[in-house]
């Protein structure tokens, strides 16, 4: 009689504290999945003709890149194609001014413009496009 009682008790506990039928997700793909329309973003760096920078930056697959030397003025672009974008740009050029800009889809996002005497630093962010 004790050992049916508790056989009894075990087999209730267990429907509710574990039970063998578990819940399948196997099915939960939407098949309406729309594509996303990648944003385009453009870097840009400019300063007074003649002036040579070097130029770091994070490229579309969010590596560092790094360009010495370069003339100015010089565009990057690239199309973001996850959920949010981010970006960075930073230059140290030889002339008093230099500036950069960060556009996504030709909408301005952060712009610096940098004045010194001899030699400019300026740089620019994108949180999230």
């Amino acid at each position: 009689m004790v050992i049916a009682a508790g056989g009894f008790t075990v087999s209730r506990l267990h429907g509710v504290f574990g039970s063998e039928n578990s819940l399948s997700y196997g099915d939960t793909a939407a098949d309406d999945v729309k594509a996303v329309s990648p944003k385009i973003l453009k870097y840009e760096i400019f300063g007074p003709p003649g002036t040579v920078a070097d130029i770091s930056f994070f490229n579309g697959q969010g590596d560092p890149q790094f360009l010495q030397a370069v003339p100015l003025p010089w565009t990057l672009e690239f199309p973001i194609t996850g959920a949010a974008g981010i970006g960075s740009i930073a230059a140290q050029g030889d002339s008093e001014s230099l500036g950069c800009r960060i556009l996504v889809d030709n909408v301005v996002k952060d712009e610096k413009n940098a004045t010194h005497e001899a030699s400019t630093f300026t740089s620019c962010i994108l949180k999230a496009a």
